[in-house]
């Protein structure tokens, strides 16, 4: 059958757009102007698990959500978000010496499920979540995890998605251009209502 090439196209460049946005949610570009993401917005919570980073721990997990709960923040659409490198390890990691749980599928009446994987919180995944921050000595292979009311992340959109054909710009090589534009800012209402650990040392 023969493929819808136009479609195919337009399907790419939201697909890009999408990625785009997704990094930005989470962390901010890397240069110039844009949003600072929801781990560069001073003030939300901090979890460490050592100077040089370290294995996930149950602490580390518990930790994020007490950081949020001591800011009087622990309410709305409280969830955690990760990287898929986080997740793996979570899988291997038992939660203590004698209840046979691991860190990932530990939470309430949970045997293991994706519903509600950690802590009793939903978790979503994503590899925009940095997986190469450096802590100490680590090296570039430190993961963050985040937990938060996802609630009073303020995403904004100015128009819808405006994709522009251009036969003009490549003229000489008989080609097409195509170009998507599309406005946005991202705010964290209430700094508070997040926090993040970035020291997880992962491969």
């Amino acid at each position: 059958s023969s493929i819808d090439i136009e479609r195919l196209v337009r399907e790419d460049l939201i697909m890009s757009q999408s990625l785009a946005l997704q990094d930005a949610i989470i962390h901010g570009p890397s240069t110039g102007n844009g949003p600072l993401g929801i781990l560069n917005t001073s003030g939300i919570g901090s979890g460490v698990i050592n100077t040089n980073g370290g294995a996930l721990t149950w602490a580390a997990i518990v930790g994020l959500e007490k950081e949020v709960a001591i800011d009087n923040a622990l309410m709305g659409n409280l969830q955690y978000l990760t990287n898929s490198k986080v997740r793996s390890s979570a899988k291997q990691i038992v939660r203590d010496a004698g209840s046979g749980l691991f860190l990932w599928g530990s939470g309430y009446g949970q045997s293991g499920g994706d519903g509600f994987p950690l802590n009793g919180y939903k978790c979503a995944v994503t590899n925009a979540v940095p997986s190469t921050n450096v802590k100490g000595s680590s090296g570039a292979v430190c993961s963050s995890l985040i937990f938060g009311n996802f609630g009073d992340l303020m995403v904004g959109q100015w128009g819808g998605l405006v994709i522009t054909a251009n036969p003009y710009a490549l003229d000489l090589s008989g080609q097409v251009r195509v170009t998507m534009n599309a406005y946005y800012d991202v705010d964290v209402r209430r700094a508070s209502s997040f926090a993040a650990c970035n020291d997880i040392t992962t491969t």
